[in-house]
């Protein structure tokens, strides 16, 4: 026997069946979920990854901070200033927002869809038992949360800043205590609308720069065409037509849960039932949410 047999050796590489717990659609779901709240706030990964949507976060809290260190130190710096009448209302505050949430879904969403698809890893969450709508609507919680969570601190931050600015804090919090599930239920929407948005255009591209462009454009061409149109027609014909403005929608929201012409993007269509205006929300909000699914249920065809 030489020497080369005499030393060799045999290796079993072959693969073995999975003996482990299975979980289920429901575990997948939230496997896929976790991830997705990773990658939006850019956790686990490099420091380009964290600037978008922390700087996003930053945007949003900065105003509320400021506000808020107004309202804690007008009463000692300018007597009979009244933080909660002079200042920028919780109503009033998602109107800025809107805005900030817009340009973070733009910058957030798109990363937690199209790598996937446009690399091919998606075909490897879509063994059963996931589907392609449970990873749909997993990343879509994912981003939601994100949005929400950005939606609501400075909200919090600012209740913060009134209270503590006020001449009698605990009746300050008396009054106004109803605030809090205001703008936490506004909030709500508001991130449910650009979330699902955000999903709906992700869903039409591989690319993350093309998705982030269009939906800023069609947000800001939808206002600006219809601000325009509007301008031109009768009122009775404009108040219709603004329901088409895409920024003004969860603002309409806003405003009745609030209840009160409170944002500064108020157009014509507040004018209308508000049962009218939450109803368009919700068919608007339901049509991207369905139209997103089916788009992603074709990738199992």
């Amino acid at each position: 026997m030489s020497q080369a047999e005499a030393t060799g050796r045999v290796y079993d590489l072959g693969f073995r069946r999975y003996e482990g717990p299975r979980g289920g659609r429901g575990r997948a779901m939230f496997a896929v979920y976790k991830d997705g709240l990773r990658a939006a706030t850019g956790l686990g990964r490099g420091g380009r990854a964290k600037i978008a949507p922390w700087l996003a976060v930053a945007a949003s809290l900065i105003p509320a901070i400021v506000l808020a260190l107004v309202a804690g130190a007008a009463n000692r710096l300018a007597p009979g200033f009244d933080a909660a009448t002079d200042l920028p209302s919780h109503a009033a505050y998602y109107g800025i927002a809107s805005i900030v949430l817009l340009i973070f879904a733009a910058a957030v969403g798109p990363e937690l869809f199209c790598p996937d698809r446009r690399n091919g890893t998606i075909s490897l969450y879509l063994v059963r038992p996931l589907e392609a709508a449970d990873y749909a609507v997993a990343r879509w919680g994912a981003l939601l949360t994100v949005l929400v969570a950005a939606a609501w601190l400075p909200q919090l931050i600012l209740l913060a800043g009134l209270v503590l600015g006020a001449p009698d804090p605990g009746h300050y919090l008396a009054q106004h205590w109803l605030d809090v599930p205001r703008f936490l239920l506004a909030g709500l929407a508001l991130g449910a609308w650009t979330a699902t948005a955000a999903t709906l255009v992700s869903a039409f591209t591989t690319r993350r720069a093309y998705a982030a462009a269009f939906l800023v454009g069609v947000f800001v061409v939808s206002s600006a065409v219809i601000g325009g149109v509007t301008d031109a027609v009768s009122s009775g014909t404009a108040r219709w037509l603004a329901l088409l403005s895409l920024p003004d929608v969860p603002l309409f929201v806003n405003d009745l849960v609030f209840g009160g012409k409170a944002t500064a993007g108020a157009t014509a269509a507040e004018t209308l039932p508000g049962a009218v205006q939450v109803g368009w929300y919700l068919l608007a909000l339901a049509g991207m949410g369905l139209f997103a699914l089916r788009r992603y249920r074709r990738l199992e065809a």
